[in-house]
Formats: C-alpha cells, sequence, structure tokens
C-alpha cells in the first residue's frame, strides 16, 4: 500500500493526515481493494484537521476528523452507488463534487487543483469500468479437446494450411469496401460546420461554452480550445 501511495505524496499533500489516513485504511479495506487517490483539503487559513476523500477501485471513502483530531468518520459509497462527478475551480482551490442514485450530493471544497482533477479522472474511469465491464475471451473446450487429441504430424500441418489459407481469403478487403468504410468513417469538421455559422450565431455558442465552464461541466483546457476554434471566424 505504500508503494502505490508514493506518487500521491508529489502533489503537495499533507505527508502528515497521509499517513493517519492510510494507517486507519489498513484496517477498513476489503480483500482485493486498493486505494487509488487521496486527496487532502487545503483552505486558504490554516487547516489543522483537514477533511480527505480517498478513491478506491471499491468504493469512495469521505474522510472527516471528530474530537480535536482524536477520531475519524468514515463515509462511503460504493460505485455502483454513484451517479456521477464533477469538479468546480476557483481562484483558491477546486470543489469535487459527487452525487448517488439517491439523489444525495456531497462536495468536498478547498482541494488543490491538480488533486481534485486526478481525483475526478480517476472517478470517471472507475464509472466507466462499471458501465463497460471488460469481459474476458472464454476458452473454447473443443479446442482443447482437439489439442490432447494425438494426431499425425503431417495430417496436423495440412489442416493448418487449409484454415490459414481460407481465412486469409476470407478477410482479404476489396478496393470497393476501403473505399466505402473510408467514406462512411469520415467525420465531419468542426471547423467546416462553423464557418456556415452567422455571427450571432457563433456568440451564442461562445456564451453556452463559457456557462458549461462556470457550471464546472467541461474543464479550462476544453474551453479554451473551443473558444480559440470559434474566435477565428469572429
Amino acid at each position: 500500500m505504500i508503494d502505490n501511495l508514493k506518487k500521491i505524496l508529489n502533489e503537495d499533500q499533507d505527508p502528515k493526515a497521509i499517513e493517519k489516513i492510510t494507517a486507519k485504511l489498513e484496517n477498513l479495506l476489503m480483500s482485493n481493494e486498493e486505494v487509488g487517490y487521496i486527496a487532502v483539503q487545503k483552505k486558504p487559513a490554516v487547516t489543522i484537521f483537514p477533511d480527505s476523500i480517498v478513491v478506491t477501485n471499491k468504493r469512495i471513502i469521505l474522510c472527516k476528523p471528530k474530537n480535536l483530531g482524536l477520531s475519524m468518520e468514515f463515509i462511503d459509497y460504493d460505485w455502483d452507488d454513484v451517479a456521477g462527478s464533477f469538479v468546480k475551480e476557483g481562484i483558491l482551490g477546486a470543489d469535487f463534487t459527487f452525487t448517488t442514485n439517491s439523489d444525495l450530493t456531497h462536495t468536498v471544497d478547498y482541494l488543490p487543483k491538480n488533486q481534485a482533477r486526478k481525483l475526478y479522472t480517476y472517478a470517471k474511469e472507475q464509472l466507466d469500468l462499471l458501465k463497460n465491464p471488460k469481459v474476458a475471451t472464454p476458452i473454447v473446450e473443443e479446442v482443447k479437446a482437439e489439442a490432447s487429441i494425438e494426431t499425425p504430424t503431417q495430417e496436423v500441418v495440412e489442416e493448418i494450411q487449409a484454415e490459414e489459407v481460407t481465412h486469409f481469403a476470407e478477410l482479404m478487403p476489396t478496393p470497393n469496401d476501403v473505399i466505402r468504410d473510408t467514406e462512411v468513417e469520415a467525420p465531419i469538421s468542426e471547423e467546416k460546420g462553423l464557418a456556415h455559422l452567422t455571427q450571432d450565431e457563433l456568440f451564442a455558442k461562445l456564451q453556452n461554452y463559457k456557462k458549461l465552464l462556470d457550471n464546472g461541466l467541461i474543464l479550462q483546457g476544453e474551453y479554451d480550445r473551443l473558444k480559440s476554434d470559434i474566435l477565428k471566424y469572429l
């Protein structure tokens, strides 16, 4: 667990706060549960007992010091109960917010922006894995049975050659197929779409992107890219 958290300590976390949290987490983690990231609150004034948020491959854990730091309150939510998450950046830090399927909303404020971004990225990855689980390719029993049968060497070579030639011929695309696939998959240029908009429509589009940024639905980098594309035609 310590080796897994070395990279986290390079991102402005308080080492003492991380040490306290990890010491208590050792008794709380389930089997096959790994800590993915820890973010620690950093308020403008001196924060003696900061709140923390821990994300693992199984859940989100809110860590709140109680009784002047002598005890810790842990509140956890499984990933299948989390409906979504987003980050809103401000001047003094960032807020990480997540919602649950029961319409509960939780926010940890005054997080360093870099920590909040990595927290958001890890949460999005876990939610994506939950929605699109990786399915292991099953082993066909018939193949195992054929491999266990002893056959003459010459017959095995002839069968493999016939299968390779057949599959190779079936998988070879024709020039017409390549042309059709290219035509279908060719994406429509976003800049060509912007070129046909009027000045008022472009300005309205820019205002919509600004609202998305203010509400924390897109990051600053995404807004800057979209703004640059629109300003070419204003």
